[in-house]
């Protein structure tokens, strides 16, 4: 255990053609800022001829992010939006009172044989807002600010950090960054409530320490540190959240009863379509792989 901070080791998923490893929720800490779901998958090289198919289902209350280092991801939802992500860009899907989507390997992607390697995050939503309209956001990778300086640099995604703001819309106080390090080092500024670091390949250091690829690192509050090394982080958090968020599924609110209604909305058939993929959908779990409570 690193001084100053609280480490999470990745809960893994394989699922044939890649696995996913997960930090949030866990025991330790369901929460990091608005941060409730962090995965991790790839790298992957899937088979000719096949892909990613993650079939329609529903989200509420929450807002979904996805950002990827290799590959292409064809996003599709039940606002009509239809947008392949690519690396270095940003989606941002707001779930508000419901959405359903869907997430695909792009049709010219499968003829190669596609690959796969990113990010997919969930914000919860803050008090006062967990009911909003649905909306989708693509933020494109010239749209996002680099930081750079002597072997180290930095895409901020969401929020301000090193000085730069993203265009990336957040619901509550957020930071998000893809961080390289090429012998350089970088401050990670205490100005937000939490903050985690998760490195992703190659060797990075935390205050001087090694860090283990896909393990994230809780920092104390107020803990000015310094990421250095050779490879791959991200850097997540932001304003934490005075009331108690549950997760069930895909699912996240600060209310059981919502959670409840929306799994008989989805049993029942009252979300809407997803214009496209309107064929196929995920039935509700008996034992989701994503839970905080019982």
């Amino acid at each position: 255990m690193m001084a100053d901070t609280i480490e999470i080791t990745p809960t893994v998923h394989d699922l044939g053609a890649f696995k996913v490893r997960r930090v949030l929720p866990s025991r330790p800490r369901t929460m990091v800022g608005p941060f409730i779901f962090v995965d991790e998958f790839g790298p992957a090289q899937m088979e000719t001829g096949h892909g990613m198919d993650v079939r329609p289902h529903p989200h509420i209350n929450l807002a979904t992010v996805t950002y990827l280092f290799e590959g292409a991801i064809h996003h599709r939802d039940s606002l009509g939006s239809s947008k392949t992500i690519r690396p270095g860009a940003i989606n941002l899907m707001t779930a508000g009172r419901g959405i359903v989507h869907s997430e695909r390997s792009p049709e010219e992607e499968r003829a190669a044989g596609p690959k796969l390697y990113g990010m997919q995050t969930w914000l919860a939503l803050p008090d006062g807002k967990e009911e909003i309209d649905p909306a989708f956001d693509h933020v494109p990778a010239d749209n996002l600010p680099e930081i750079s300086d002597k072997g180290a640099g930095a895409t901020v995604l969401m929020g301000t950090l090193w000085g730069a703001s993203a265009a990336t819309p957040q619901h509550s106080p957020t930071i998000y960054a893809d961080i390289r390090l090429a012998g350089g080092t970088l401050p990670i500024e205490a100005e937000a409530d939490e903050r985690a670091v998760l490195a992703t390949e190659g060797e990075v250091t935390l205050d001087g320490a090694r860090l283990d690829n896909f393990t994230l690192y809780i920092l104390a509050p107020g803990h000015e540190a310094a990421i250095g090394g050779s490879g791959r982080a991200m850097l997540l958090g932001g304003a934490a959240f005075s009331t108690k968020r549950h997760v069930w599924w895909n699912f996240v609110s600060s209310s059981r009863d919502r959670i409840r209604q929306a799994k008989e909305d989805w049993q029942e058939r009252r979300f809407p379509l997803v214009p496209g993929d309107e064929q196929e959908r995920i039935p509700l779990p008996e034992v989701p792989k994503t839970v905080s409570y019982p």
